[in-house]
């Protein structure tokens, strides 16, 4: 039997998740926005998935690419590009999936954060998904400190651009976008939470 880590990687759980469910299968192209490392491409790339990724920092692409390389190396490496997500060169409704993993809670304020998450959303195709993982207040409200608008200050000393459960629901609203599962809340040892916010793109 295959070691699983080597297989899937350091993949995001709630992301393993909706492999499971089968709502990421093969032949899909997938477009990770905001790649880092890779580390959630590992079994995409391994089963010959089409991949696409973007990121700002181009130590993390260059990561990426290597991955690639590696273990699906037919991929040219034009498919991984050191870019901002609110302006991704990729077309417009190129991929199936995208994934948005820890990455829209860095934007500064309100109008990069709808910039980063329109340059998202641009890019899936119409009954795509989005999967996001990123950081919120839901649970921990009372925990975190505004610093300015919709930045706060976490109990683990970071400052993060914090969603809550309405302001996600509205934006699903404002981009005509369906919830695949309910939204979902870690919290990490009462020093941050993150959330999962699972969204079909409408036809």
């Amino acid at each position: 039997m295959e070691d699983p880590h080597q297989q899937f990687g350091d993949i995001d759980i709630y992301l393993f998740d909706q492999i499971l469910k089968g709502r990421i299968t093969a032949g899909m192209r997938v477009l990770d926005a905001g790649c880092g490392g890779g580390r959630n491409l590992v079994y995409f790339l391994r089963a010959g998935y089409e991949i696409f990724a973007a990121d700002a920092d181009p130590s993390a692409v260059e990561a990426t690419r290597r991955l690639a390389t590696a273990l699906a190396p037919s991929l040219p490496p034009a498919n991984f590009r050191v870019e901002q997500l609110e302006a991704m060169s990729f077309p417009d409704a190129c991929a199936d999936v995208v994934l948005s993993s820890a990455v829209l809670h860095f934007a500064r304020d309100d109008r990069q954060f709808e910039a980063m998450l329109r340059g998202t959303w641009r890019v899936l195709k119409p009954g795509g998904m989005l999967f996001a993982r990123l950081a919120s207040s839901i649970g921990m409200e009372h925990r975190v400190e505004r610093v300015a608008g919709n930045r706060f200050r976490l109990p683990d000393g970071s400052e993060r651009y914090l969603v809550d459960e309405a302001g996600l629901l509205e934006w699903n609203s404002r981009l005509g976008g369906t919830l695949l599962d309910p939204l979902k809340t870690t919290i990490v040892q009462d020093q941050r939470c993150m959330t999962t916010w699972v969204v079909r793109k409408g036809s």
